[in-house]
Formats: C-alpha cells, structure tokens, sequence
C-alpha cells in the first residue's frame, strides 16, 4: 500500500483517532481529488428515439391480456350431415402447448418395479448401503411391524358338485365317389380349352342381356319405347352415391368459380357508361372430343343445369366419328352423359315436354333420337338410305307439335335442298318432304340446259314461328332467306336476298312475333320486319369478321349474342346503344382458334360458348348486360302476358324510328 500522506506542520494522531484522521484528510485534499466523482450524470439518448412531450408521456395505455390464442383459427366450416350443408365452428381450442415432456415413472407394485427391485437387491454391496441409510436416518424410527392374523377366529367352507356325464356321438357319411382322370397336356390342348371357355363366357353375357320394350301411355296416348339393359356390376349399385360423391368433391374444388356464379356482381358497371363484361366461369371438356369442333349446343328445357354438345368437324377432308355429351353446372369436370356416334354431329335439339329425348342430325345425312334414361348408350331411332335420309350434311333439327295421331316428329333441313318432317312411329322412322328449295333460274337465258343445272339450293338453317305453327324461314347457303308454310309445298311465300354469303343461323325474336334474326360469313348481323314492305333490314351489323352463331336472350327483346371467327363474343342491346355492341370480349386467347355457336341459359345469367377445339366456356353476363325493369314494391306483381307486352312496346318503339311507313300509313 502507498504511504499515508503527512500534514506538514503537525504531529501524526493516535492510532485511536482514525475516524477523525479521515475526516481531516478528506477535508485537507481539496476539491480537486474528487472531481471525477462529483461530476453531473449525462444522459445518452439513441438517435432514432421519439421525443414526447410530458402529455403523451403521461397518457395511459391499456393492454388487456386474454387466454385466447391469437393462432387458432376462427373459421373452421365442417359439413352437418343433418342439416345438408356447411356449419361453421363456435367453439375453437385456445390451448397452446409450449412444453411437454414424458416422464419415466413406474407403480411401486407393478410387475416391471419388482423386477427393478430384485435386480438392485442382488447386487453385491447393497446391504452396506442400505445399513448406513438407516443409520443416517436416526435411531427414533422404527420398522412397521408386521400385522398377525386372529387364529382364533378361522372358518373353513367347502363344496362339492356333480361330475356331468360324458356323452358321445357319432355319424356316418357315405365315401365321395372317386375318379381316375389321365390326360396329356399339349399347346393346342391349351387352346382348345381357352377357346371352349371363351365361347362359354359369350354365350353367358347374351343370356344376361335382355332387351325389352315396352310402351307408355301418356293423357294423350302417345307411345314411346325405351330399351333396357339390366347389368349386374357392382359399380351400378352405388352409381347414384358415387354421382353425388362426384359432386361434392367438384363443388369443393371450384369453390371459388360456384361462388362467382352465385354471389358475383361487376361494381364496375355503375361507372361505365353503358358498358357491360363477361366473367369466365366453368370450363369444359372431355379427352375423347378435344380433336373434334363444337357443332352444337343445346340448354334442357327442364333441367336449367343441363346442357349438351354436339361434337365433329366442319372440314370435308377431316371427317371422323361424332359424340354427344351433356355437361351439369353440378359437375364441370366430367359429362353426365355421352353417346359416340358414327358421324360428325351437326346439330341437336331437346324436346320440350319429354326432356330426355334428344334429336341429333350428322354429317353423312342421317338423323337420329337419343335417351337420356337409356343405359345402351345407342340410338333408340335412326334413319337410313331405306327411309330417305338426306344426301347431304343436316345443318338444323327442330322439334315440333305431335301430329294428328298424337305421334312426336321433328323437322330437319339438309344441303340437298329438303326440308324433312320425320315421325317416330312404333320402331321406325318415317319421312315426309315438306317444301325443296328450288333455286331461281333465269328465263332470258337462251341455253336450257343451263336451266335445269343446281335446281336445289342447299338449306342451312331454319325456325318456326312461335305463334303461327304454319310459318317457318330457311335460309340457304347462297345468302337467301325463303319464307314458307308448312301447308303449301310448292312455292314459297317470300324470298329475300339477305347476305351475300352461307347464312349460318336463322331465329325469331322470342317476344315480337314480326322480328326475326339471320347472320353470316359476310361478317353481317342483321334484323328483319318479315311484315316490312321494303324487304330491307331494320339493324344491320358489321362484326368485322364470320358471325358462326346469333342468339336473342330469353329475358329481354332487344338483348342478343353473337359469336365470330376471331374468338369474341358480342352483346348487343338495341334499347341501349343501336349503333354499337354494349360488349365486346376476347374469349380465346390462342390463334386460329374460332368460336363457333353461342346459346343462353332461360334461368341462370350466364351463356356457354363453344370452340373448334372441343371445349365449351361459361360466361356470366353482368348487370349492365341483363337490365329488366323493376317492379315497384307494395304492387302486384306483373303476368306474363303483361311482361311480353311491355318487351314488344319496346321492340316496337325501336322500329318506329328505323321503320318508313307505308302508302296505307301515310293515308
């Protein structure tokens, strides 16, 4: 230790005095030797610290801690079997396991302990240990002592039984007969067995197959027949289960494009000026159609989830097999129904009562009748070159009223220039030619031979009038629309030179019995006035590109579609904008892809749209596309005769302002 410093001037104090030594020193070094010690606290504040004033340091801040887990889940939805549909879950577990660990612990009286127990004992040194642990205890402890029991209070019971008496039996059964069988074995032992028990297995499958008729009679009487394949597979008994399995598992799997069907609405169309948008919904298609175009589509008339595609192919040199398929809204990803035919199908139609017969017309000029309900999967009437099948590919079928004897028929128009009524009677199918497009020819011409060259025109497509069941429109692949009647076959009631090319798609308006719709490959919509002097269109479009389908909406007059080459679908609504589509939407993004036919759901807001590579899309239209008046609260609510009046006043104030009125009119 360093020396004790000495005041210079007086005497060293007492070792007793120490504590006023200190003093004194403490006193006599000054101020100087504890400058570092008296020096003011600085306090180092991080550069990015918030500077508050003395109210936002004193305001309080509450934190309530709760026993809920901030990571469970609180929308849990699980299916309720009882109630048929998704429930969500009230209670959720808040319980957070941040440690757990298993512990090694054994009864003291278990098998196992005891086996421990012996084990220790009979190690050497045990004793010792076990004698300085008692010591170690202390001598106040004593051993339990072991309870005697009373030997003076000791009964003894017994029972004896009966021994039952044996029994035995015997039987005694006759030898199995025996047999000594020797053979040898060769290849072509071999295959005369095999080919034994294959002709065995066929002649079983026609004994199981039994194919009956039999006859329905309606209020009207009608007959129909229906063949029935009875199978005995184990897969058809749970078909139905597994259909609605099927169906679940979709539903969950496009959740999301189930819930813009159903809730979706476009926000957007309250800022645009009249314009409206097309929402891709489902998408579908089948591995055996992708080669083959969409030649036809067709909404059930009962089931408004249902719908079928007709599957071929528009080129001459490409012709293979056909197929129908029927698609559900429920299940997007495989067909309800499919039928392969031996044609390219051109075009299909539902019957409107009976929504389980589907007519079919093909490439190769035949016709035919389909059931939904039938399980051979054939069709169950199809024409022939015996019963005059057309010669030339059906572009068009339509059902129609039964006819006198309660009997269902349909009528086709074929490129051989005839329009066919076919009858389902009993087992066949029978034919009538109602009117043949006969082509105008011109009489200056002083050849005649040229005269009697190409007659017939070639029919491509045709409507019937929804009032007057006599009155149809064809129209022909050379532009012209023929109007005639059903009564008189051999003339026309009108001709008009509508297009200058193939008209692909005549339809009349489903509300205005006088307007009626044609488009074609000259790039052309247009609408007509069949009651219009002139002959000239009221509307005329120009979509910049072949216009393959036209489809009025089944909900408003003056709303139609339109499908063309360039893969775009058109929306127009002539009591919006008479001039221009309200929309005009890219729906194939691949090249030289074409949209081919267009068709609207009578329920549902949404229109399917088939390509030429097999796949059929699902739009939905938005609200700016499907305005319907509103009908006033507290006020009865509007017929149907009313509503239809309402859609042909509105049609009719559109033509009142394209419309020349006539010599009549203007006197």
């Amino acid at each position: 230790m360093p020396p004790k410093p000495v005041i210079k001037g007086k005497a060293a104090p007492p070792a007793g005095g120490r504590k006023r030594d200190d003093d004194s020193m403490s006193q006599d070094l000054g101020e100087g030797a504890f400058d570092d010690w008296m020096q003011p606290k600085a306090l180092m504040k991080p550069d990015d610290q918030l500077e508050l004033s003395e109210i936002e340091m004193k305001e309080e801040y509450t934190r309530i801690l709760t026993a809920n887990n901030p990571h469970a889940p609180s929308n849990i939805v699980r299916y309720n079997f009882k109630e048929c549909q998704f429930r969500p879950i009230a209670h959720v577990d808040q319980l957070a396991v941040h440690f757990s660990l298993d512990g090694n612990l054994i009864h003291k009286e278990s098998d196992e302990a005891r086996r421990q127990l012996t084990k220790i004992t009979s190690e050497p040194g045990y004793e010792e240990e076990k004698g300085e642990e008692e010591k170690a205890e202390g001598d106040g402890e004593k051993k339990k002592d072991k309870k005697i029991t009373n030997q003076f209070n000791f009964s003894e019971r017994a029972s004896q039984t009966f021994n039952n008496p044996l029994r035995e039996r015997t039987t005694q059964t006759e030898p199995p007969p025996r047999a000594t069988f020797a053979s040898n074995a060769t290849q072509w032992a071999i295959y005369d067995a095999y080919m034994e028990d294959l002709e065995r297995q066929e002649k079983a499958k026609e004994k199981k197959t039994v194919t009956t008729s039999s006859k329905k009679d309606d209020d009207k009487n009608k007959k129909k027949i229906a063949i029935v394949e009875t199978q005995s597979d184990d897969i058809s008994r749970v078909a139905k289960a597994s259909s609605i399995v099927e169906r679940m598992v979709n539903q969950n799997t496009y959740d999301d494009i189930a819930q813009d069907f159903k809730y979706w609405e476009d926000i957007s169309d309250e800022y645009r000026d009249q314009q409206g948008t097309l929402l891709p919904l489902w998408k579908f298609g089948y591995e055996k159609s992708k080669r083959l175009a969409v030649t036809a589509l067709a909404w059930c008339p009962k089931y408004h989830d249902l719908f079928a595609a007709g599957h071929g192919s528009y080129d001459f040199l490409r012709q293979t097999n056909g197929m129908i398929l029927c698609y559900s809204l429920k299940n997007p990803s495989y067909p309800e129904y499919a039928f392969e035919t031996d044609s390219g199908v051109m075009c299909l139609d539902f019957h409107p009562e009976y929504p389980y017969l589907l007519s079919a017309g093909f490439y190769d000029g035949n016709v035919g009748v389909y059931s939904l309900t039938d399980r051979s999967k054939k069709a169950l009437f199809m024409s022939s070159a015996k019963t005059g099948k057309h010669a030339d590919p059906v572009w068009q079928v339509k059902w129609q009223k039964d006819d006198i004897d309660n009997n269902l028929n349909f009528f086709s128009v074929s490129s051989d220039g005839r329009v066919v009524s076919w009858t389902l009677i009993k087992n066949d199918l029978t034919h009538t030619d109602i009117i043949s497009l006969k082509l105008e020819t011109d009489s200056n011409k002083d050849n005649e031979e040229d005269q009697h060259l190409l007659t017939l025109g070639c029919g491509t497509a045709f409507d019937f009038h929804s009032q007057l069941d006599y009155l149809y429109l064809v129209g022909t692949e050379e532009g012209k629309i023929h109007k005639c009647s059903k009564v008189y076959n051999s003339q026309f009631l009108d001709t008009l030179d509508s297009h200058h090319m193939a008209v692909y798609k005549v339809q009349w308006n489903h509300f205005h019995p006088k307007i009626y719709m044609t488009c074609s490959a000259d790039w052309t919509v247009k609408i007509w006035d069949h009651t219009y002097h002139k002959k000239e269109p009221m509307f005329v479009f120009d979509l910049n590109s072949s216009v393959g389908d036209v489809a009025w909406s089944p909900y408003s007059s003056t709303v139609f579609a339109a499908v063309t080459a360039d893969g775009k679908v058109h929306v127009f609504d002539l009591n919006v904008n008479k001039y221009e589509a309200i929309c005009d939407q890219v729906v194939l993004t691949k090249k030289k892809t074409k949209l081919t036919h267009i068709a609207f759901n009578s329920i549902q807001p949404i229109i399917i749209v088939g390509d030429d590579r097999g796949y059929v899309t699902s739009l939905k239209l938005s609200p700016n596309l499907r305005k319907v008046p509103k009908e006033k609260k507290n006020v009865e609510q509007k017929s149907d005769e009313e509503k239809i009046a309402i859609e042909i006043a509105k049609m009719d104030k559109l033509l009142s302002l394209v419309r020349e009125p006539s010599e009549k009119d203007k006197n």
